[in-house]
C-alpha cells in the first residue's frame, strides 16, 4: 500500500473529527452516515495500481486498508456503537502475498472505533444500521457501484415497511459537512504538510543542481522522484511536469523525452505526498544556469505577481484577492513588455476589463491544498446570498487554510508577440498557510528570486568540477 498502515496522526485526532461529524448530523436532525474507502483499481490483467485510500474516509478513520467502510450512527444510545468499521478478515495466506493486515477486532482497538466488523457482512448488518434512522448521510455521485448498493439497502429496509420499520426519510450529502471540517488544517495536518514541503524543495533543489543541458526530461523527473522516496514520501502527490523549452507553455505536460537545450527554461511542477498530504511546488529555470535578458524580464515580472498575490493572502480577505492582486502585476507587464499591444489597451485596467491577459495566463492563481493536491472545499460561499448578477460571493480565508500561489506566463510563438519572448513558459508557486495575521510560506527551501537561483546552479557546478579535478 502507499500509505503506512499506521496513521501517523494520533488516534485521538481521528476520534475528534468522527465526534464532529456526529456532532453536525445531530444538529441537522440525527441520521446514520456511510463513508466508503476506495477500491483497488485493477493496472492491466492481473495487476493493481498502488493503492491509495479515500481522502475523507483516511480523514476520519486513519486507516489505509482497501476494502473498508466506516459507519456513524447520530442516533445510538449510550453503550451502543456509534462508530462502526467494516474491514478484512485476517488471513495468512492473503498477508504472505500481501503484508499484514489488522482484521476488525485489532483494527477496532488501535483505531478507536465502537465496533468493527468483517467487510463481508456488510450487506447484512447495513439495512439494520440505516432503518429507523432520521436521515441518510452519504456522498451520492461519486461511485454508480456504491450508489446501486446503498439503494439496495435502502429497498431492504422500505421491504420491513409493514414490519413498522421505516427507511430514512431525507438523504443528506455528507460531503459539504466533510469539506468544511477539511478546508480548516489542524495542527497534526500543518505538521505534515510541512515534512512534506520540505522534502518537495529538497527535491526542487537537487534538479536545479544537477540540470545540465543535452539531459532529458524524464532525467530530471528520476531525480525528483530518487528524492521523494528517499526522504520518505510514499508517492509523488501527482504526476510530475518538467517541461523544456517551448513544451512549459503547455500547462500539464507530462515530462517527456525531450532534451534540455542551451538556452531553455525548464519549468518542474513536482511534489510528493506524505503520509495521506500533498505538497505542490513549481520552479522555473535555465538550463545552463543563467537567464536570458528576455527571460529574467518575465521572470521578475511573474516573481512579482507571486509577491502581490502573498501580501494579499491573509484573514478577512475573500479566496479571489490574492488572484486579483497577481492579475494586475501581470497585465501591467504584459503591457510594459509589448506583449499586449500598447496601441490596443490604453492603461492596465483595460487590459484587465478586456481580459487581454488570459492569452498569456489562462488560469487561477491559486487552488486549496491538503490531503488531496487540489483539495476539497467550495470556493464560494454557498450559505449566502448571490449578488445581482446571481453570483455567490467568494469564500472569505480564515487561519490554517491551505493554498496555492502560483502566478505564471505562458507566451507562445505568434506574429504579434516581440520574438524575444517566444516560447517562454514561467510559472512560480509555493504553498501557503493562513495564519492570524498573513500567511506562512512552507515550501521556501528552494529559491524562488533569479539570483538565488543562478547561485545554486552556479554552485553545483564549481562544486561538481572541483571534485572531477
Amino acid at each position: 500500500m502507499n500509505t503506512p498502515t499506521e496513521s501517523p496522526i494520533a488516534v485521538s485526532a481521528h476520534q475528534a473529527r468522527r465526534e464532529r461529524l456526529l456532532a453536525a448530523m445531530r444538529a441537522a436532525g440525527g441520521g446514520v452516515a456511510l463513508v466508503p474507502t476506495a477500491p483497488e483499481a485493477p493496472r492491466n490483467r492481473d495487476t493493481d495500481y498502488p493503492y491509495r485510500h479515500d481522502s475523507y474516509f483516511y480523514y476520519l478513520t486513519g486507516f489505509a486498508e482497501p476494502q473498508s467502510f466506516l459507519v456513524l450512527d447520530s442516533t445510538a444510545q449510550a453503550g451502543e456503537p456509534a462508530s462502526i468499521l467494516f474491514c478484512r478478515t485476517k488471513n495468512a495466506e492473503r498477508e504472505t502475498w500481501e503484508g499484514f493486515h489488522y482484521g476488525p477486532e485489532a483494527a477496532r482497538e488501535a483505531f478507536g472505533f465502537d465496533a468493527a466488523f468483517p467487510i463481508d457482512e456488510l450487506d447484512a448488518q447495513v439495512p439494520g444500521l440505516i432503518a429507523d434512522a432520521p436521515a441518510l448521510f452519504y456522498g451520492f455521485g461519486r461511485s454508480a457501484e456504491l450508489d446501486a448498493q446503498v439503494r439496495r439497502w435502502l429497498d431492504g429496509v422500505r421491504a420491513q415497511g409493514r414490519s413498522g420499520v421505516a427507511a430514512p426519510v431525507k438523504l443528506v450529502d455528507v460531503l459539504p459537512i466533510l469539506d468544511d471540517m477539511r478546508l480548516v488544517k489542524d495542527e497534526h495536518e500543518l505538521a505534515i504538510m510541512r515534512r512534506a514541503a520540505r522534502i518537495s524543495a529538497e527535491a526542487h533543489r537537487r534538479a536545479m543542481q544537477l540540470c545540465r543541458p543535452g539531459m532529458r526530461e524524464y532525467e530530471l523527473e528520476a531525480e525528483l522522484l530518487y528524492t521523494f522516496r528517499r526522504n520518505g514520501a510514499q508517492a509523488p502527490a501527482y504526476g510530475s511536469i518538467v517541461a523544456a523549452g517551448a513544451n512549459a507553455c503547455v500547462l500539464h505536460y507530462p515530462a517527456g523525452n525531450a532534451i534540455a537545450r542551451d538556452g531553455d527554461l525548464i519549468l518542474i511542477d513536482a511534489a510528493c505526498e506524505l503520509d495521506g498530504y500533498a505538497s505542490d511546488i513549481t520552479r522555473t529555470f535555465p538550463a545552463n544556469g543563467r537567464f536570458s535578458p528576455a527571460q529574467r524580464e518575465l521572470y521578475d515580472i511573474v516573481l512579482a505577481a507571486q509577491q502581490a498575490a502573498i501580501d494579499a493572502t491573509r484573514p478577512g480577505v475573500s479566496f479571489e484577492a490574492p488572484h486579483d492582486a497577481a492579475v494586475r502585476v501581470l497585465a501591467q507587464g504584459l503591457l510594459d513588455t509589448g506583449i499586449v499591444d500598447r496601441a490596443k489597451y490604453a492603461s492596465v485596467d483595460d487590459v484587465i476589463a478586456e481580459r487581454a491577459y488570459s492569452r498569456f495566463y489562462m488560469h487561477r492563481t491559486g487552488h486549496w491544498i491538503g490531503m488531496d493536491v487540489h483539495d476539497c472545499g467550495d470556493y464560494r460561499e454557498r450559505a449566502a446570498a448571490p449578488d445581482a448578477s446571481g453570483t455567490l460571493p467568494w469564500r472569505t480565508l480564515r487561519a490554517s487554510m491551505a493554498l496555492t500561489i502560483e502566478p505564471g506566463l505562458y507566451v507562445r510563438a505568434a506574429p504579434d508577440v516581440p520574438e524575444q519572448y517566444w516560447n517562454i513558459g514561467i510559472r512560480i508557486e509555493d504553498d501557503a498557510i493562513v495564519t492570524d495575521n498573513g500567511c506562512e510560506l512552507i515550501t521556501r527551501d528552494v529559491p524562488v528570486e533569479a539570483d538565488a537561483i543562478e547561485a545554486l546552479m552556479r554552485d553545483a557546478r564549481g562544486l561538481s568540477s572541483s571534485a572531477a579535478a
